[in-house]
Parts: C-alpha cells; sequence; structure tokens
C-alpha cells in the first residue's frame, strides 16, 4: 500500500507564459554603470569630507586643550618663582643694596667729580654731603686732584645723598632713591606677576 493518500494534492500544475523583458542596449547598461559609479564616488567623497572635518575638529580641541593646560602650567611655575624669589628681593633692597650703596658712596662721588673734571680743569669743586658723611668724603678725596675741591654738610640732605657742583655744572647723587626705586620697581614687577596668574 503506497503513501499517497497520505500527501495533498494540488492538482494539475498551470503553465506560466515567460516573462518579456525589454531589451536593454550596452550603451544603456555603460550610462547606468557610470551613473551609479558617481553616485558611489560622489557618496564616499562626502563620507570622507565628513570624517575629515571630525578628525579636525578634534586635533583642533585637543590641541586647544593642550596649549590651555601648558600656559595654565606655565603661569603657575611662574608664580611659584615669583612668590620663592619675594623674600630674597626683600633682602636684597632691604639689606645688601642699602649696605653697598653705602660703603660705596664715597668712592662714587670721587668717580663723578673725577668725570666732571675732565671738563672744567679750572674752577674749583664743591661737593655738599648730609651731616657726618663729609670726612668720610675728603679721606677718600685723592691728595692730587687737580682743582681744589671743598666738602660741606648740608643738613637738608639724607644719608646717601650729595651734590656735586663745578662751575655752572651740578650732578645729584642719591643712593637711597636708587634703592627706593629698585624697590618699587621689584614691588610693581611682582604685583603684576601675582595679578596675571590670578586673573590671566
Amino acid at each position: 500500500m503506497g503513501i499517497t493518500h497520505l500527501l495533498e494534492d494540488f492538482g494539475t500544475a498551470a503553465i506560466v507564459a515567460p516573462m518579456s523583458f525589454p531589451e536593454v542596449s550596452e550603451e544603456e547598461i555603460e550610462e547606468e554603470r557610470a551613473v551609479s559609479y558617481e553616485k558611489g564616488y560622489g557618496a564616499g567623497w562626502d563620507d570622507a569630507v565628513t570624517a575629515k572635518g571630525k578628525e579636525t575638529a578634534q586635533l583642533s580641541a585637543t590641541l586647544t586643550s593642550s596649549l590651555e593646560d601648558l600656559n595654565f602650567t606655565y603661569k603657575e611655575a611662574q608664580s611659584q618663582l615669583i612668590e620663592s624669589l619675594d623674600p630674597m628681593f626683600k633682602v636684597l633692597t632691604s639689606a645688601v643694596l642699602p649696605d653697598t650703596m653705602a660703603a660705596t658712596f664715597g668712592h662714587h662721588i670721587v668717580d663723578q667729580m673725577t668725570d666732571m673734571a675732565k671738563t672744567h680743569t679750572d674752577q674749583p669743586m664743591s661737593i655738599f654731603v648730609s651731616p657726618g658723611e663729609a670726612p668720610a668724603v675728603r679721606s677718600l678725596l685723592p691728595d692730587s686732584f687737580a682743582t681744589p675741591v671743598q666738602v660741606q654738610e648740608d643738613e637738608n640732605l639724607a644719608p646717601g645723598q650729595a651734590y656735586l657742583r663745578t662751575g655752572t655744572s651740578e650732578r645729584e647723587i642719591n643712593s637711597s632713591g636708587l634703592v627706593e626705586s629698585i624697590q618699587d620697581s621689584i614691588d610693581a614687577f611682582t604685583y603684576h606677576i601675582r595679578e596675571e596668574s590670578q586673573y590671566g
């Protein structure tokens, strides 16, 4: 006994007539290929431009961030350097410079008088110093000075100040003023650096 009774019968097969497609020429096929190539090339180009734009934006952001970090690090290092140098500047302007100026004050006067004597050889010279400094200045004047030099004390002058006069020419020496000027310059510099590092 067979098993055909168990299988479903679909009836007789219908014959379908073959479909006819319009004939396409080689030129049309080549033209369609060219159009497809152009579309694919254009899409690929757009993708590449978009990817390059994203890469450039990412590199720019990374570079900007790195420069900001570098700038912050530089300012931080500069600020720390100024903070560490500030005590040295204070010692320099409050102790070392005044002592050095005081020790060389008389020599500086003699140097200035020697320079003035080059152009005023026939005229007497006068040096005005603060009270108590005349003996030290007199002791530094050479015995063989070409013109007579008179050293006088002036109570209006502070220590470290002197006026030199020969004929119509005058010069002022102000060691304490110079030290104060240096101190003011250092204070202004450190203040400026602190403000810049704090507020950018």
